[in-house]
């Protein structure tokens, strides 16, 4: 008998995370649910499990924390769960490095948003390789794709994340497993109302911002496709060439002096 895969997503309480899941669900996946709110996971459990006949477990797990990726690990290992699936998606706005001067927070910023992304793709994805089907999404972002003045901790993580995603999709190629950095731009989700965000979103145009089922089913399809980063929205997609442009590159560097 066939065994049923099982979909892992970190941040799946909200946002992207909790649209992964409702996507993959229906597409017959059983799913790990990760996030630091037990209560909003267990009822999104639920109610996947009841609409899809899919086995979901909670893991309640704060990633800002060094030991969570290992002891995510060590449960899942014990409960003979397979992970065929890993969408890295927690993550948070960020502290601004050089204005927030608690060295901890920054610290716990990194480990969320980089190491624990590491780790548990250094955890799970052997397995995967091991037994030939694999599939990964890291969340970055169009931030990632161009320097800007600005906090200096959020772009740059993001950064980091396609760069991992493209020597991952290197290192793995032929071998059943398939990982893509998914770039999303301004997305309608909780984030920017959680981040402190949301008069910077009121104030922008309606057409620069995608539904969190747009994103979440481009990334899907973008894996599938093997695309190592994948820019979400046709609006990035055609801005992207632009962003990437050495001469676009110098003009941020002249604005950001004046």
């Amino acid at each position: 008998m066939t065994r049923k895969r099982t979909a892992l997503i970190t941040g799946a309480s909200a946002g992207l995370g909790e649209e992964f899941a409702r996507q993959l669900a229906a597409q017959g996946y059983n799913l790990v649910l990760v996030a630091r709110r037990k209560e909003k996971l267990q009822a999104l459990a639920a109610e996947l499990a009841s609409a899809h006949r899919c086995d979901t477990r909670v893991e309640a797990a704060d990633l800002s924390d060094p030991a969570a990726p290992q002891a995510l690990y060590d449960s899942l290992s014990t409960q003979g769960v397979e992970v065929d699936y890993l969408i890295n998606n927690a993550g948070v706005a960020g502290s601004d490095l050089l204005q927030d001067r608690d060295w901890a927070d920054h610290e716990a910023f990194f480990q969320l948003m980089m190491l624990s992304v590491a780790k548990l793709c250094h955890l799970f994805i052997p397995a995967m390789r091991e037994r030939g089907f694999g599939r990964v999404i890291n969340i970055a972002s169009v931030a990632g794709r161009i320097p800007r003045a600005g906090g200096c901790n959020y772009g740059p993580s993001k950064a980091y994340l396609i760069a991992l995603s493209e020597d991952l999709s290197l290192t793995l190629h032929g071998s059943g497993v398939q990982v893509c950095a998914l770039c999303p731009g301004y997305t309608h989700t909780d984030f920017h109302s959680t981040a402190g965000l949301q008069d910077m979103k009121d104030g922008m145009p309606e057409f620069v911002w995608y539904p969190a089922e747009v994103v979440v089913r481009e990334g899907l399809n973008a894996v599938e496709r093997g695309k190592p980063v994948y820019l979400s929205g046709r609006l990035y997609r055609l801005l992207d060439p632009f962003l990437q442009s050495v001469f676009t590159r110098r003009l941020f560097r002249i604005a950001a002096r004046h």
